[in-house]
């Protein structure tokens, strides 16, 4: 009877490396996340937003060709809104016409301002368009895609086949990382760069691009700072849990909880900042305390998002969603000040190397078992 050599044979095919492990789980998570039907709806319904702020790009472009930006910024000037050009009536009125020209500086030339009036308002249109829809989607799509990522392979204990062949803890989580990095790049960095390339396609002159060249830089940096955190944390969710209703349950309370934490705040200190104004008033008009009550706040969420608020927010990095509009807002160059990019930075960063350790230590438990 023959034998026959049943033991292990040398492989005589290319050797891929361990980094096509990572790619592999990468791919396998992204089809397997896109197979969801609300990931996909999620994904269309960021890019909707996109098609309004483009409206606004072709709005002031059009001024721009039509010589009418002078009489805009008069009218800014004075205070009154920019009606017919909707969102972007708000910030140029915000921008221009509140803010007053420096008299050190030397008078520019009519094409100059024209260039530093664009890059000045595009610069709010995209920190706008990325802080009010954009971040509120992706905590949305992270939520439906990130908690299944670990938790369904501790559940499964697929972590079995995993770590018996030649993939290490950093493949792994890289792996899963590229994930959401995908969803990332397909929910902030992809629409806001489509946004732009809108606004160029609609100038006046192809050399727009020379004069707004950083501000694709700008959006990838955004993006990033908007998702390392946000990614990190949601893993490490994700990898403290086999029940992927539990992560989910997590990362959305996190949000709702410092999000109401944070409104709290800043109420407390706006009644604390208008009580002796209350006070003086109904003194003056012989009014007892309990009875008057001031006029309501109106909040421009408008003028929050595109960082023409320029009150200093000190409870910012009590919210994720906060903390990361400050330091998007410090990227686009429109917040310089230390006092509020400081503290927010700083908490940004212990969440993320907090959620890096949570998860390195999660993930290499099954193989220390």
């Amino acid at each position: 009877m023959p034998l026959h050599d049943v033991g292990y044979r040398e492989w005589q095919g290319a050797r891929l490396g361990p980094w096509s492990a990572a790619a592999a789980i990468a791919t396998t998570g992204i089809r397997l996340a896109w197979t969801s039907r609300w990931l996909r709806r999620a994904v269309f319904l960021a890019w909707s937003p996109a098609l309004f702020f483009a409206a606004s790009f072709f709005a002031f472009e059009q001024a721009i060709d039509e010589g009418r930006i002078e009489s805009l910024q008069e009218r800014a000037a004075r205070g009154r809104n920019l009606d017919g050009i909707g969102l972007l009536g708000t910030i140029l009125a915000d921008t221009l016409g509140r803010s007053e020209q420096p008299s050190s500086r030397p008078a520019l030339s009519r094409e100059a301002e024209t260039a530093a009036t664009r890059r000045l308002v595009w610069s709010r249109l995209l920190l706008a368009f990325m802080r009010a829809p954009q971040a509120v989607l992706l905590a949305v799509v992270v939520g439906l895609v990130a908690p299944t990522l670990i938790s369904r392979d501790l559940r499964a204990k697929a972590w079995l086949v995993y770590f018996t062949r030649p993939v290490g803890r950093v493949h792994y989580i890289a792996g899963k990382l590229a994930v959401l990095a995908t969803i990332v790049a397909a929910v902030t960095v992809l629409p806001a760069l489509a946004l732009w390339m809108a606004g160029v396609l609609v100038s006046p002159s192809v050399w727009v691009i020379a004069e707004t060249w950083d501000l694709p830089l700008k959006v990838i940096a955004a993006s990033i700072a908007l998702a390392i955190p946000t990614v990190l944390l949601a893993l490490a969710y994700s990898s403290l849990t086999a029940e992927s209703r539990i992560a989910s349950f997590a990362w959305f309370a996190t949000w709702a909880a410092c999000w109401i934490a944070h409104s709290s705040l800043v109420t407390a200190d706006l009644a604390a900042a208008t009580a002796p104004e209350a006070a003086a008033v109904a003194d003056a008009a012989d009014i007892d305390d309990d009875e008057w009550r001031p006029p309501p706040q109106r909040i421009n969420w408008l003028a929050r998002a595109a960082g023409l608020d320029t009150t200093i927010d000190r409870w910012s990095w009590v919210s994720p969603y906060h903390a990361i509009g400050v330091i998007q807002a410090w990227i686009f160059g429109v917040e310089t000040r230390p006092q509020a990019v400081v503290p927010p930075a700083i908490a940004l960063a212990s969440v993320s190397v907090a959620a890096a350790l949570v998860l390195a230590w999660r993930v290499a438990a099954p193989m220390r078992a």
